[in-house]
Order: structure tokens, then sequence, then C-alpha cells
């Protein structure tokens, strides 16, 4: 059985990856601030997202790939931040290049 995994950050590193999640047979939701990455997606297989609270709908796992710290934290602590939205048994990869303190 597959998972749905909602991804967020498609650029040079998250774009790869969730390229390979997509070709292992994951169900993908995915969301970035550029149009066209999420359409090389789309094309792949997976699911555009409207917003990235409409990516982590449902998904059994959360992967995020963002480029800063700040962008991180907005994600998940800002208005209408993801951690309202995530699912409570879900899994969440934080994988984005950021600060040890912003992780915490």
């Amino acid at each position: 059985m597959s998972s749905t995994i909602g991804f967020i950050g498609l650029g040079h590193m998250g774009g790869p990856m969730a390229q390979n999640l997509v070709k292992a047979g994951h169900r993908l939701q995915v969301f970035d601030l550029v149009p066209q990455a999420v359409q090389g997606l789309v094309q792949a297989g997976a699911t555009a997202a409207a917003s990235a609270a409409a990516a982590v709908a449902g998904a059994d796992v959360v992967v995020t790939m963002l480029p800063a710290s700040r962008h991180v934290e907005g994600l998940y602590l800002g208005e209408d931040g993801l951690l309202t939205a995530i699912a409570p048994r879900a899994l969440v990869l934080e994988c984005s290049t950021i600060a040890p303190e912003s992780a915490r």
C-alpha cells in the first residue's frame, strides 16, 4: 500500500526527491510557490495542491524542503501555519536547510 505524501518545496533538492517518490508509487500532493515546479510533478503523476495546507491535508507523511529557516518557521508557525493542518499521526520529515535552533 502506498502512502499519501504532502510535499512542499520542489526546488533543486525537493523536485528530484518528489520525482523519486512518485516513481516509487506513492501518492503525492505537492505545493511550491513556483507554478512550473508544480507542473513538472503533475506531469509525473503528482496532484497539485492550491496551498501548503491543502498539500498536507490527509497526508500520512509530510515532507518539506525549503531554502532557509525563516521559510520553515513561517510555514509551520506563521498565520495559518501547518501545525494545525497536519494530521495528528502524520510523520513529518523536515529536510530543509535550516539552523538547529529552528529545527527544535
